[in-house]
């Protein structure tokens, strides 16, 4: 796989709770240059991101109810409608994971509809169940949900929980959607070798804050 099309498969992540402007920038300037899909940032950057990406191709993409999962549907929804209004094309929400743990299947999936109704049309939904805290079956089953709730993608992880992606999560998450919709391998993606490895086992996209580095052949300690 050529690297223009492993650039076309990166959300160029900052989410950390001390990011600047100016790297702010900087990842913009980055994905601009190397042609990623899209920069995933924090709400609060999403209106700086959509200015400054103006006239590019280059998407924005933003989480909600991060990274945590453990706000309101009703909080999730407008944070959705909020980042929208900003400018953000794709919304990677964290699931209720006490409420999947719970069995409470009905609730975690009324809460990725919240988010879903609340794009429409307008933005892509991708849903973050956090592997890492997850059994075999919790993680099937929150795939399921996020399927019969109407996304357009699962993710594994925030890469703020206890691990990240994996390839053997991949390949049960791409198992358990279909071949439809999306899955985002995020967390712990720091080389070229893990890139091409989780798109081999199912990845449609990838998130990472180190996707300059993946495209240059080399590996990081970034977590995330």
């Amino acid at each position: 796989m050529t690297t223009v099309k492993i650039a076309a498969m990166i959300d160029h992540t900052l989410l950390k709770p001390d990011a600047t402007r100016q790297q702010i920038e900087t990842l913009c300037q980055e994905a601009i240059e190397y042609k990623f899909f899209s920069v995933c940032v924090n709400p609060a950057w999403v209106k700086t991101c959509s200015d400054l990406l103006n006239g590019s191709d280059v998407k924005v993409c933003t989480v909600i109810g991060f990274p945590l999962g453990a706000t309101t549907s009703e909080t999730k929804a407008f944070e959705t409608k909020n980042a929208i209004d900003n400018g953000a094309d794709e919304v990677d929400m964290v699931i209720n994971i006490g409420a999947l743990k719970d069995r409470n299947d009905q609730l975690v999936e009324s809460d990725i509809r919240a988010v879903v109704d609340a794009a429409e049309t307008r933005a892509l939904t991708k849903v973050i169940i956090e592997t890492s805290l997850l059994t075999q079956e919790e993680k099937i089953r929150a795939c399921q949900l996020a399927v019969q709730a109407g996304a357009d993608f699962v993710k594994t992880s925030t890469g703020f929980s206890s691990g990240g992606a994996t390839i053997e999560d991949i390949s049960l998450m791409r198992q358990a959607v279909g071949p439809e919709l999306g899955v985002k391998a995020s967390g712990g993606v720091r080389s070229t070798e893990d890139a091409l490895k989780m798109i081999e086992a199912g990845a449609t996209r990838i998130g990472a804050s180190s996707g300059v580095a993946i495209l240059k052949g080399l590996t990081v300690t970034s977590s995330y």
